[in-house]
């Protein structure tokens, strides 16, 4: 498979979970130390603990992951960003800009660009720790978003980028639309009996699927589908064994470097007793929207229940 997808997948995939607890007694600490669009200097909290002040709206953004990206054009910074990841893809604008790397990034260009603030993830701080360091000693601001685990938290990390760039009014605008979307898909499901669902991440003889504590796994939850992966925690390499057991009723597949999937996952040894092969209910949905923590999940969202209940969302 392309490795950077697998790569940024491991590194989505074994990032500390952060306790929702905790979360709920420090919430949005960019928010409520903000109250008013536009107070610089304005001192924020990141996900790595970081305290940073920000001494004015920024002119210059690098973005060091694609959600990231997303969300900031989204609130209208497409001008202000100057740099973003080899695999930013959305926007169609972010593919222009100035790249700084993926997986292993190039800090002495970001040095050089002058950024006034870089947002990275804390996803990634596994492998950009020492580099975040190494701006931060060079006078750069860097803001480490939350890994988001559900839609909240999503919401929160949206917020957070905006108290900063001082654009909380969009922000409102697309949380308020993310959250009417959310609503409207739930609110089709209410009386609609749960599935047994499958996720895919990768093709065999190596195949990896969302168990328990994933957002994979919280978005099933909130369409009325049950995650039969979730019998074990996190990201983990599933056995064909395993998957025929289960005997899913649907099976999503969630990414797209295998041309013809559709066709050759029904054909694995086995599979034809399943009852999602049977019915023919295996899917593609989206990799980006059904993952990234930004404001096309709730599009992600969309896709994924259309896929599960085509009796609701196919009338």
């Amino acid at each position: 498979m392309k490795r950077w997808k697998l790569a940024m997948t491991a590194a989505l995939a074994t990032s500390a979970l952060v306790a929702c607890s905790d979360k709920e007694e420090t919430t949005n600490e960019a928010t409520n130390e903000t109250e008013t669009d536009g107070a610089y200097p304005l001192t924020v909290t990141d996900a790595s603990g970081t305290e940073i002040t920000i001494e004015k709206e920024p002119e210059r953004i690098i973005s060091m992951i694609p959600s990231n990206t997303e969300i900031l054009f989204e609130l209208g910074l497409g001008d202000e960003v100057i740099a973003v990841t080899d695999i930013d893809d959305y926007p169609a604008e972010a593919a222009e800009k100035e790249k700084i790397g993926a997986m292993e990034f190039d800090f002495e260009k970001i040095i050089s660009l002058s950024p006034d603030v870089v947002f990275s993830h804390e996803s990634a701080m596994g492998v950009s720790e020492a580099g975040i360091e190494q701006l931060r000693a060079a006078g750069i601001d860097v803001f480490v978003v939350e890994d988001a685990k559900n839609f909240e938290h999503t919401y929160e990390t949206i917020y957070d980028i905006a108290e900063i760039t001082n654009t909380t009014e969009q922000a409102d605008e697309i949380v308020t639309e993310m959250k009417a979307q959310v609503a409207d898909i739930q609110e089709k499901l209410a009386d609609v009996e749960p599935k047994r669902v499958f996720i895919e991440n990768s093709d065999a003889p190596e195949i990896y699927t969302a168990g328990s504590n994933t957002f994979t796994d919280e978005m099933l939850k909130m369409i009325k589908a049950e995650n039969v992966a979730a019998t074990q925690e996190g990201w983990y390499l599933i056995s064909s064994e395993e998957i025929i057991t289960q005997n899913p009723d649907v099976i999503l597949v969630s990414y797209s470097y295998v041309p013809d999937i559709l066709t050759t996952l029904p054909l694995r040894p086995g599979f034809e007793t399943i009852a999602a092969v049977k019915n023919n209910a295996v899917f593609q949905i989206d990799e980006d929207t059904t993952s990234r923590q930004a404001p096309r999940l709730a599009e992600g969202l969309l896709e994924m229940a259309t896929a599960i209940h085509p009796e609701v969302f196919s009338e």
